[in-house]
């Protein structure tokens, strides 16, 4: 691979026009658009779930349906806003079915994945769900029992699992110890270590 074949060497405008005509992997040959991720450049939170659902695919935005809907009140919750944050997913275009993501499809995409981290060069990561909380921490336990658990990781970098929104979804209840009690006590813990350790940067600042 040569220098302008790197990801890593491009800027992410750059980065999202190569993705947008990536053919490596077979769900290109069934997407309607590449969901290549959005929001604030300077973040310090990325959020990456694990791949995009049919609204967004039609959309070619991030979490736009009504997990998307659900994320944006988890986040609301204690006043965080898709202005300040970067959101993803690990694969960039729609498996059929919205089914799990195969592993080479993973494995195609992660190239582009791991650019966008170095790129935003964000502070804290959250997972949602248990197929990018394992592909980015491979043997991490499962959700239900490392939700809310920050992990050191590369580069300074903190990671912090949550449950799918999709998953808030299938169990509305908000009874205590319940996914929505649950992750709202997680999402006041990002919240506060934001306020420790962020770097309360705009896209102003870029």
């Amino acid at each position: 691979m040569n220098h302008t074949d790197d990801p890593y060497a491009l800027t992410l405008e750059a980065l999202e026009e190569r993705v947008n005509r990536c053919t490596q992997c077979p769900l290109s040959e069934t997407r309607t658009h590449v969901v290549f991720g959005e929001g604030n450049a300077q973040a310090d939170l990325m959020l990456v779930g694990e791949g995009p659902g049919e609204v967004e695919d039609n959309t070619g935005h991030p979490f736009v349906g009504p997990a998307g809907h659900k994320l944006d009140d988890v986040l609301a919750s204690v006043g965080i806003s898709r202005a300040e944050i970067y959101i993803t997913n690990v694969v960039k275009c729609r498996p059929p079915g919205n089914r799990v993501p195969a592993k080479k499809e993973m494995e195609a995409c992660d190239p582009y994945l791991e650019a966008q981290i170095a790129l935003i060069n964000p502070k804290l990561i959250v997972t949602l769900g248990n197929t990018p909380t394992q592909w980015l921490v491979p043997g991490a336990g499962g959700i239900t029992h490392i939700h809310g658990t920050f992990i050191p990781w590369r580069g300074g970098i903190e990671i912090v699992p949550m449950f799918h929104p999709s998953y808030l979804l299938r169990y509305p209840s908000r009874s205590k110890g319940s996914p929505k009690y649950l992750t709202w006590m997680d999402i006041k813990k990002v919240r506060e270590w934001l306020d420790e350790h962020g770097r309360n940067r705009s896209s102003d600042d870029v």
